[in-house]
C-alpha cells in the first residue's frame, strides 16, 4: 500500500515539473493545500479519493493517470542486466529483453546458441509468429521438417504454432534477436 501512495506522489510531482508548476500554483489550481501536496509528493501522506479528484480536475488529468504506474517515453534495456533462461546444458541462452505486454502483443528476446546446440521448441498457440534476425553466425531453423538457413543480417519469419528446432551446426557462436508476435484473434 505504501508503494501505491509513493507512486501517486511521484506522478503528481512529475506532472507538476513537466508543466513547470510550483507547489503554490498547483495548490491554487487544485484547491489542495501546498503542505498537503508536498506531503503527498514525498509519500508522507495518503491522499483521500476526494483529494485525488481535486488534483486530477485541477490539472485536467484522468484520475487513473495519478494512480497508474508511470511508463517513461524512453527505456533502455541492458542485456548484461537481464538474467538469461539457460537450457541445453548452457548451450542455449535466452535473454528476455522486452516482456510481453497485451497492448503491444509481442515480446523480444536475445538468443545465443553455442556451436553444436540444438534446441527443440514447443509449438506456440495458434496465430503466433516468430521473427528471427541473425546478428552473428549461421542459424538453422527446422519448421515442418524443412531446414531454413539464416545468415547474419537475414530474417526468418514463420508461423510458430507448429514444432520448430533451432540449430547451430557451425563452429562459431550464433546470436540472434527473436520477436514473438501474438495474434489478437
Amino acid at each position: 500500500m505504501e508503494e501505491f501512495h509513493t507512486n501517486i506522489g511521484e506522478n503528481i510531482k512529475r506532472i507538476r515539473k513537466e508543466r513547470n508548476l510550483s507547489l503554490d500554483k498547483t495548490s491554487e489550481i487544485t484547491g489542495v493545500s501546498k503542505t498537503m501536496l508536498g506531503q503527498i509528493e514525498r509519500g508522507k501522506s495518503a491522499p483521500t479519493i476526494t483529494t485525488l479528484w481535486k488534483i486530477a480536475s485541477g490539472l485536467r488529468l484522468s484520475f487513473s493517470s495519478l494512480i497508474s504506474q508511470y511508463k517513461p517515453n524512453v527505456t533502455i534495456v541492458k542485456k548484461k542486466e537481464v538474467n538469461p533462461i539457460i537450457e541445453n546444458d548452457g548451450q542455449y541462452r535466452v535473454y528476455p529483453l522486452v516482456p510481453y505486454n497485451p497492448e503491444q502483443q509481442f515480446e523480444i528476446f536475445s538468443v545465443t546458441l553455442e556451436p553444436g546446440c540444438e534446441h527443440i521448441a514447443e509449438p506456440h498457440t495458434t496465430g503466433v509468429e516468430e521473427f528471427i534476425l541473425v546478428n552473428e553466425g549461421t542459424l538453422e531453423v527446422v519448421v515442418n521438417e524443412q531446414i531454413y538457413v539464416v545468415e547474419p543480417e537475414d530474417t526468418l519469419i514463420f508461423k510458430a504454432d507448429r514444432p520448430h528446432i533451432y540449430q547451430n551446426n557451425g563452429d562459431r557462436i550464433v546470436k540472434c534477436s527473436v520477436i514473438i508476435h501474438y495474434s489478437s484473434q
